[in-house]
């Protein structure tokens, strides 16, 4: 496979977890991209897993705790993190924050 695209509203496959809906865009053996959809309020469970991971902020503003340590980011922002650090988003702004992470590699979904 040389190239992969995904259109705009579409996704491989959508998973809801804490009002937080993730659809997966592109997965092969060495990475994946999601898009991260959170209600206000919605906070992540601490995951962590092999890898990395690099966010970026579209929409919204969420506290990203990675460890012992709190990133505020906003839109146009971008977060890069070890995996196996544990980590967890709150959308702490008034509207739907939505953010693409990319992870290597692939654990999510």
């Amino acid at each position: 496979m040389d190239a992969i695209l995904r259109k705009k509203g579409t996704s491989q496959t959508e998973r809801v977890i804490n009002r937080k809906l993730f659809r997966l865009l592109i997965k092969t053996e060495k990475l994946e991209g999601i898009i991260a959809e959170l209600e206000p309020g919605a906070s992540s469970e601490f995951y962590n897993h092999k890898g990395e991971e690099i966010r970026i902020m579209i929409k919204g503003t969420i506290e990203y705790q990675v460890g012992n340590k709190i990133y505020t980011i906003k839109e146009g922002d971008v977060l890069w993190h070890r995996s196996n650090v544990p980590h967890r988003g709150t959308n702490v702004g008034k509207g739907k924050a939505v953010y693409f992470t990319v992870g290597v590699p692939p654990t999510f979904m």
